[in-house]
C-alpha cells in the first residue's frame, strides 16, 4: 500500500474513532443519570408499599452512581492519554461502590429475615414489575452498544465495563421474577426471598468492586 493510501485510511479513521469515543462518553453519562432516577423512583415505591426488594433495587442503583461516575472518569483519561492504569479518583470511586454493596447486603438480609419471621408482605409489587420490566429494555441495550462500541476503540476497559452491566441485568430480573410471582400469585416470602437474592448480587458485585480496585480481574469479565 502506498504512504498516500495510508495517509488517507488515518484520515478517514479518526472521524470514526473520535465519535465513538463520543458515544463512549455520552452513554457514561446517560448510565448516571439513568441509575439516580431508577434509583430515586424504586426507593420511592419501595417504601410507599413496603416492597423490600425494589427498595433494595433502588438502593443499588444509587451505589452504582459511584462505579458509574468512575467509569466516565476512565474514559475521559483513555481518551486524552490512553493509560488503562487506574488513577486515584477511579481507585476510590471503586472502593466507595464496593462498601456500599457489602453494606447493603448486610441490610436486605438482615431485613429479609425479619420479613419472614414477621409474616409480611409487600402492599404492592406492580411498580417492581414495571420498573424491572424498563430496567432489562435499558440494560440490555446498553450492553449492545457497549459491546459495540468497546469493540471499534480495541478498548478493554470498556468492553470490560459492558461485562459489569449484565450484572445489572441480572439484579432486574430478579426484581421482575419477585415482583411478579408476587403480584399473580401471591406467592408468601417471594419478596423477602428476591432480596435475598439481590443481596447475593449486591455483596458479590461489592467485591468485585473492590478486586477492581486493586487491579485483579473479576471472574465475569470485568476487570
Amino acid at each position: 500500500m502506498r504512504t498516500s493510501d495510508v495517509d488517507a485510511t488515518v484520515r478517514h479513521e479518526e472521524p470514526i474513532i473520535a465519535r465513538q469515543w463520543n458515544i463512549a462518553w455520552w452513554l457514561a453519562l446517560g448510565t448516571i443519570i439513568y441509575n439516580i432516577i431508577e434509583g430515586a423512583v424504586s426507593i420511592w415505591y419501595g417504601l410507599n408499599d413496603e416492597a423490600l426488594t425494589l427498595f433494595g433495587f433502588g438502593a443499588d442503583s444509587f451505589i452504582e452512581v459511584f462505579s458509574a461516575v468512575a467509569i466516565a472518569h476512565m474514559i475521559w483519561r483513555l481518551r486524552r492519554n490512553g493509560s488503562e492504569q487506574r488513577d486515584a479518583f477511579e481507585r476510590t470511586a471503586l472502593r466507595l461502590t464496593g462498601g456500599g454493596l457489602v453494606a447493603l447486603s448486610v441490610v436486605l438480609v438482615s431485613t429479609a429475615v425479619l420479613a419472614i419471621f414477621s409474616n409480611h408482605s409487600p402492599e404492592s409489587t406492580l411498580p417492581g414489575v414495571i420498573i424491572s420490566s424498563v430496567s432489562i429494555g435499558a440494560m440490555w441495550w446498553l450492553i449492545r452498544v457497549k459491546v459495540r462500541v468497546g469493540t471499534q476503540l480495541g478498548s478493554a476497559p470498556i468492553l470490560a465495563d459492558a461485562a459489569c452491566s449484565r450484572a445489572c441485568l441480572h439484579m432486574s430480573v430478579v426484581l421482575l421474577i419477585s415482583s411478579a410471582a408476587n403480584h399473580l400469585f401471591g406467592i408468601a416470602y417471594i419478596d423477602a426471598i428476591g432480596a435475598a437474592v439481590l443481596a447475593w448480587y449486591a455483596y458479590r458485585e461489592g467485591m468485585e468492586q473492590f478486586a477492581k480496585a486493586r487491579g485483579i480481574a473479576c471472574s465475569d469479565g470485568c476487570h
